[in-house]
């Protein structure tokens, strides 16, 4: 599949400007560092092609770990946070916030959010999402959200309520850009009708898609995103960590939440996948996580993989996808003993 995503060495960025900082030197481990930004269609924000997520800051992560996280991902040519207003009840926001007014960096980063399951302003009705996204804007400590995901499809709401709740914040400058995350390509096809109409457009969509889980999204949401010009953003990246090789056994998944949820993937066909992984990581002599990510880079409308670390050196693995250049014979191997 062709690769449809612009990449910008420099992106024409107005607000805000992503040029590197230079209070924060690259360390030796600098070949990420050089990956081109990558344009999220229609929008002026150039990302680094690896997000990183929020999800553990405030839950695994406390704030001093998170914060190291953080640094160590910026030192490395990161720019792009994902979070949401639900991850530890907004303390990731909090987290998020603190560690970009103390570093002078909310300029040069790019921030994604999600409204829509925090148990405060729950759902997508136009007061749960005004709500919610002036409650992160106050516990980012910033005045815009670059872009914000409605975080789960609301059935229970006619989306041209939500779409048009969004539409004022979007005009009063508090959010730049709206994108849609664990929406059905049905919901898509409506939102873009009715962005044709006027109403504001999901310009990024947030799927569950990985080497070990590829059929929900490639089967119909690949299609419509393609059409759309969306840019696309896998979660689960990892797997849970399955395709790290942490988890082989039974008892490797037991006493942790994520290993919990990394037991449904020890079976036949993922424990292949996961054999060839580490074969092409050991050719490229890098970790397997490495290779995941770099798969999912090269995928088509693919914009940047999102990754959370409960280390710095969890970073350093992630982030050296964006080095990694996967030969044909790579990925037709990958592609071959991953395929629906």
């Amino acid at each position: 599949m062709a690769q449809h995503v612009a990449a910008v060495e420099s992106a024409p960025v107005q607000r805000p400007p992503l040029q590197p900082d230079a209070a924060f030197a690259v360390p030796a481990f600098a070949a990420p560092a050089c990956a081109p930004r990558r344009l999220i269609p229609d929008t002026d924000l150039g990302v680094y092609p690896l997000a990183l997520g929020g999800s553990v800051f405030g839950w695994t992560a406390g704030e001093d770990a998170s914060r190291h996280i953080l640094d160590r991902y910026r030192e490395l040519g990161g720019n792009f946070i994902d979070t949401a207003d639900s991850y530890a009840a907004g303390r990731s926001e909090q987290i998020i916030g603190n560690w970009m007014r103390d570093r002078g960096v909310r300029e040069q980063t790019v921030i994604a959010t999600k409204v829509g399951r925090n148990l405060d302003h729950p759902g997508l009705t136009p007061r749960s999402i005004i709500g919610g996204v002036h409650a992160s804007l106050e516990r980012l400590q910033t005045d815009y959200i670059d872009v914000l995901y409605f975080h789960v499809d609301d059935e229970t709401v006619p989306l041209e309520e939500s779409l048009g709740a969004v539409d004022v914040l979007l005009r009063s400058g508090q959010v730049r850009h709206i994108a849609a995350s664990n929406f059905s390509a049905e919901r898509l096809m409506e939102a873009r009708v009715l962005a044709a109409n006027g109403l504001p457009r999901f310009v990024a969509l947030q799927s569950h898609y990985n080497l070990v889980h590829r059929a929900a999204y490639e089967n119909s949401l690949a299609l419509v995103t393609r059409a759309q010009g969306m840019a696309v953003m896998p979660y689960f990246a990892l797997a849970h960590g399955f395709l790290t090789g942490k988890y082989r056994t039974r008892a490797d998944t037991l006493g942790t939440a994520r290993g919990f949820r990394a037991a449904a993937y020890l079976n036949r066909k993922s424990l292949r996948v996961l054999g060839v992984v580490e074969r092409v990581a050991r050719e490229h002599e890098v970790a397997p996580a490495t290779i995941a990510i770099a798969w999912l880079q090269g995928r088509g409308g693919v914009v940047a993989p999102v990754a959370s670390a409960s280390r710095p050196d969890q970073v350093d693995v992630v982030m050296q996808a964006a080095g990694i250049r996967l030969n044909r014979a790579d990925m037709i191997d990958l592609d071959r003993v991953s395929a629906p």
